[in-house]
């Protein structure tokens, strides 16, 4: 099961880099590929291309295109594509911080559902959709812990 996750700039600038992905590996998450970027409204748009259209989308752009992110795609082998996004979605909490639960990334460290810390797929779809806008399959790389 390969899925993506987003450290969002918030999260970057705020120095939570490294207790987010903790989290993971102590699921036996593995980080398949990495990479800082900056990235730009093309990519950005392309990755919120869904929500094109709705009130708070030239917002959640702009949010995204403010500072650096982290970009991970994470994998295991200990569960199907559909129970590991759902593990994956679980650690990092509901969308709304307010609404997410204590423990989880959100409910831990957002503050504002737009500085939510991080983006997740929130589907084997999604992540089919989103994996390719930031690595190329030969960037990933497999490996048993």
């Amino acid at each position: 099961m390969k899925t993506l996750i987003i450290i969002r700039p918030d999260a970057v600038l705020r120095g939570l880099v490294g207790e987010i992905i903790t989290r993971f590996e102590k699921h036996s998450i593995r980080i398949a590929g990495f990479k800082v970027m900056q990235l730009d409204k093309d990519m950005a748009g392309r990755l919120y291309e869904i929500h094109k259209g709705k009130p708070f989308y030239d917002k959640l752009i702009e949010t995204m295109i403010a500072s650096p992110v982290i970009v991970a795609v994470l994998d295991t082998d200990v569960l199907d594509n559909k129970s590991a996004i759902s593990l994956v979605r679980k650690i990092v909490g509901a969308t709304d911080p307010s609404m997410a639960e204590m423990g989880t990334i959100r409910g831990d460290f957002g503050l504002r559902i737009d500085q939510n810390i991080i983006h997740a797929s929130d589907s084997v779809e999604s992540a089919a959709r989103e994996i390719p806008i930031f690595f190329k399959q030969e960037e990933l790389v497999r490996y048993k812990c």
